[in-house]
């Protein structure tokens, strides 16, 4: 098994000239088989750009594909008009290219397209600014892109959803042959999703929430069958392995940069602190099995073990069996190889709000009353496959007022059977409610709402100018679960 390094493992400083990054068509292996995917490189061919401690982000993004796109900067803060949306700057036309500069955010984050069909299509990158204290730390860092795949394209899959397609188990058509798998499932559920191991410490009672069950109805996880998931670009029968020290600290960035797909990241047999989500730091949480909903990012630090064995890192599909990850090997170290799947369906994270309830922000918003409230209800279904907020379709949508400066709570409120990751542009929130209990939680940029759940985040208005706000599961937020927040000067 070929030792490799891990994806932008090495730095592409951008400091006094401008990085370039293209986006552009790549080729992977998927079990032998060649798929054509987009993607977003560097100069020299790397996935994503590292930035050095204290350097701006000055990158020229170059548009290499036959179709126009436009790419967002996840978790950053740049001005309005950089922030990669449709709704505040043209899109970008083949061929063409567009220059961006602001002072980024440190910490993990990425980029990706702002068109649902090419994010599914791979269109996505990692986005890592080292802080001083990375440079000063002595730790490997290592960072886990995950992906889920199709070998059909996102436009196809898209379709699907729209037209009420590929709804039914039976038989469907895949070019040429015909198989019985379903490639979208509708109201598939977990095992108990009471056992979740590997929280260290944790009070497990406070996962019983509405969400979890309603009359014997358990809410909704998964609605559509991949071919492969994905962590830099590898399954899991053929995995990255990266290699460390023996006895070795390392910072796995991890960043599920799925379309559709929740996970969770577990070490297993080790242990290991998460002390940054969402690019912010928290209070150290020691476990060895973390949620993370699609882009959600988790920094987790370990010291590999004395006896010098390889620690594979996994991401487990909620609800299903299957797998991926890589595997963290000092010199010497038997790798194994493991299957694709598990032996049995991993638990749901979309209705666990264990990890939620204890974290807490290292640097939390300072302590005021809000000045405007806002309740903002998430509503849908699978059939017609329809999602809303505040019961209106984006393009139909009113956008949701707040005043520069104002301290805002805003609260999400679930009334479908799926969970859904909120992703607010141009602002972090911190999380302060969750189901009625009052925390000072962790400091994020994308949280996710359970089914039938409640979660209130604060944050304080920022930039005059409407900022995106959506669900960050593709085919939601492509069939209408998208709005603004419309910032207006005081």
């Amino acid at each position: 098994m070929p030792v490799l390094p891990a994806v932008v493992s090495r730095p592409v400083y951008a400091q006094t000239s401008a990085a370039s990054l293209q986006v552009t068509t790549r080729t992977l292996d998927i079990g032998g088989r060649a798929a054509t995917v987009k993607g977003i490189l560097d100069g020299s061919g790397r996935s994503g750009l590292v930035l050095d401690p204290g350097a701006r982000f000055r990158v020229q993004l170059t548009n290499d594909l036959k179709e126009e796109t436009i790419v967002h900067w996840h978790g950053q803060i740049p001005p309005n008009s950089m922030d990669g949306v449709s709704n505040t700057a043209p899109m970008i036309a083949p061929g063409a290219s567009r220059m961006f500069d602001f002072v980024p955010r440190p910490g993990t984050y990425w980029m990706h397209s702002h068109v649902p069909a090419q994010e599914i299509d791979l269109l996505a990158a990692p986005l890592i600014v080292r802080s001083a204290e990375d440079a000063a730390s002595d730790r490997q860092e290592v960072v886990m892109f995950l992906h889920d795949f199709s070998f059909r394209s996102g436009e196809e899959i898209l379709a699907d959803f729209t037209s009420g397609a590929a709804m039914d188990h039976g038989m469907v058509q895949h070019g040429s042959r015909m198989e019985t798998t379903p490639r979208r499932i509708i109201g598939s559920h977990s095992a108990d999703p009471m056992q979740i191991p590997g929280m260290a410490g944790m009070d497990h009672g406070a996962m019983a929430m509405p969400g979890m069950d309603h009359g014997g109805v358990p809410m909704d996880l998964n609605d559509f069958e991949f071919d492969a998931y994905l962590a830099n670009d590898r399954t899991r029968d053929d995995p990255e392995v990266v290699r460390v020290d023996k006895r070795g600290r390392v910072l796995l960035r991890i960043i599920n940069a799925s379309s559709m797909t929740a996970f969770w990241i577990d070490l297993g047999d080790a242990q290991g602190e998460l002390v940054a989500v969402d690019g912010d730091p928290v209070e150290p949480l020691r476990g060895s099995r973390f949620g993370l909903a699609m882009g959600q990012r988790l920094d987790i630090e370990l010291t590999m073990p004395e006896s010098g064995l390889a620690v594979p890192v996994l991401a487990l599909r909620e609800g299903a069996r299957e797998r991926t990850g890589l595997i963290l090997a000092p010199a010497g170290a038997e790798v194994s190889k493991l299957a694709n799947q598990s032996g049995s369906a991993h638990p749901a994270f979309s209705g666990d709000v264990t990890m939620e309830l204890v974290l807490r922000a290292r640097h939390p918003l300072d302590i005021k009353r809000p000045d405007r409230t806002h309740m903002i209800m998430l509503g849908g279904s699978m059939a017609p496959y329809s999602w809303t907020i505040n019961g209106q379709l984006w393009g139909r949508h009113t956008p949701i007022a707040v005043l520069q400066g104002e301290r805002v709570e805003m609260m999400f409120h679930n009334m479908s059977m799926m969970a859904h990751p909120m992703h607010l542009h141009g602002h972090v929130f911190q999380v302060v409610d969750i189901n009625g209990t009052r925390i000072a939680g962790a400091v994020r940029d994308t949280v996710h709402v359970p089914a039938m759940g409640m979660v209130t985040v604060a944050f304080d208005a920022g930039e005059v100018a409407p900022w995106m706000l959506h669900c960050h599961h593709m085919a939601h937020m492509a069939t209408g679960m998208m709005t603004e927040l419309d910032v207006r000067a005081t």
